[in-house]
């Protein structure tokens, strides 16, 4: 398929994981991407930026613009997340939190609207199954990432008489270099892969192909008729009830 020619997408976070993948898979189907992530990128035109500046989204999509003259899709992926329960965070850390998982796509999305409009351009932003559900210890990711999918319906509703469609998905355990060496930091490593795949209907976890498959249809012509929603990508893990 060749469903991003001319395009151009911007995806933040796109050094590595979910990220990586989602920009490899729209080159592959013919965008010309940006990626903007802490330090360089070499495989994409990476625009070296900290996105828990408030500063830095704007700077990002002028620099995208100045480069190639408009923006086709837009990505939001990068992401943090701390571990701490709501008693045990500082107001310092819950902001910082919120600033990069939900203020820094808030003002990626102002800043590329107005290039968007013209392209009648498409908005994915990288929820997460903890912004529907929560794994303990969590609090200010799960927020951060509920408050992303809210404001995918908000930006799908205000923008989308102008041809601007958002849409959202929640990825549940993909095997990411991060995940990956969280699970080899086990004391039994096997043991636990065995155990996160068996809380999966599908028996496994999943790769970030599959979450960057499901991207680049969002972004694409063909889902022209779908925005204001939010995709679980979790291998049917939230729709298991644990045994009684």
């Amino acid at each position: 398929m060749n469903r991003f020619a001319g395009k151009i997408a911007l995806v933040t976070g796109g050094r590595s994981g979910i990220g990586q993948a989602i920009a490899k898979r729209l080159r592959q189907e013919g965008a010309r991407v940006f990626t903007a992530q802490r330090g360089p990128e070499v495989d994409f035109e990476g625009i070296e930026a900290d996105l828990g500046n408030p500063d830095s989204p704007g700077a990002v999509v002028s620099q995208v613009i100045e480069a190639a003259g408009k923006l086709d899709v837009l990505v939001n992926n990068a992401g943090m997340m701390q571990e701490s329960t709501v008693e045990d965070m500082s107001v310092e850390d819950w902001q910082n939190n919120l600033m990069v998982n939900l203020t820094a796509p808030f003002l990626m999305i102002k800043a590329a609207l107005p290039y968007l409009r013209k392209t009648r351009g498409s908005i994915v932003n990288v929820g997460s199954i903890e912004g529907l559900g929560s794994n303990p210890g969590h609090a200010a990711y799960c927020a951060s990432k509920a408050g992303l999918h809210g404001l995918t319906r908000a930006v799908a509703v205000d923008h989308g008489a102008e041809g601007i469609r958002c849409n959202a998905i929640a990825p549940g355990w993909i095997d990411t270099e991060l995940n990956m060496s969280f699970i080899n930091s086990m004391p039994d490593p096997e043991a636990f892969r065995r155990n996160i795949g068996n809380i999966h209907p599908v028996g496994r976890t999943g790769t970030p192909d599959e979450v960057a498959a499901l991207v680049a249809f969002l972004a694409a012509e063909e889902s022209g008729f779908i925005t204001g929603q939010v995709y679980t990508v979790d291998g049917g893990r939230m729709a298991k009830l644990s045994l009684p």
